[in-house]
């Protein structure tokens, strides 16, 4: 199956430049660009593309409103959107992750990166790289005050799948570390997206950095 992507950015060069790099994979095929917020909003919903890959800056409607419109809450049939930043610039994204934004990535992340995003958006997959996404959680939390101890109905080992998800491992991964089936780990992941409200992994991985339960263990990176 050929997944289908729609591109958003307002930059012609940028959209020229993702779409060579995405339409030489043999599985990825892009089905239309968007020049800003609002001409995104309406060809996402007109095409009904697997994966949109949307420009956090742009005029009319910012990437955050984006998400929010294609896959936020209330959204009945909510897309998978992969956020597409620049990181030294772009400290809001979390709003993007709060909006329901599925992914997110650099700009300068390369051929291989960009490929793997969307393919892991397709799937369901929500956090792209340990290096893009601890470093980009990592950042935010530093510009956060300190937060107050936070009440939750997760278990231990709830809580421990969750933090194996906030340092981007993938369910075989958590599995090995915590040494429990796969399917486990699925089950648990079900679970605790349903006690902290999260739509997805992304979901999960920011609540995990923004209340400070991702613990002093985490392996540095970048």
């Amino acid at each position: 199956m050929t997944i289908r992507v729609l591109i958003a950015d307002d930059q012609a060069m940028i959209r020229s430049g993702l779409r060579v790099i995405l339409e030489d994979e043999p599985d990825i095929t892009v089905i239309g660009e968007a020049e800003d917020g609002v001409e995104a909003v309406a060809m996402a919903r007109r095409l009904r593309p697997d994966v949109c890959l949307v420009d956090i800056r742009m005029p009319g409607m910012d990437g955050i409103e984006v998400t929010r419109a294609l896959a936020g809450p209330g959204v009945r049939e909510p897309m998978r959107v992969v956020v597409v930043t620049t990181f030294d610039q772009d400290e809001y994204v979390h709003g993007a992750l709060r909006a329901g934004a599925v992914g997110f990535l650099l700009k300068d992340a390369g051929r291989k990166l960009l490929a793997e995003a969307v393919r892991a958006a397709d799937k369901g997959e929500s956090l792209v790289s340990p290096a893009v996404t601890v470093r980009l959680l990592r950042e935010l939390a530093a510009t956060r005050p300190a937060p107050a101890p936070v009440r939750h109905r997760l278990t231990d080992r709830e809580l421990a799948v969750a933090r194996q998800i906030a340092r981007a491992r993938s369910n075989q991964e958590i599995a090995s570390a915590l040494f429990i089936s796969v399917s486990t780990v699925k089950g648990h992941v079900a679970a605790v997206q349903t006690k902290l409200g999260q739509r997805n992994r992304v979901g999960i991985a920011y609540w995990i950095w923004e209340n400070g339960l991702a613990g002093a263990d985490l392996p540095q990176t970048g």
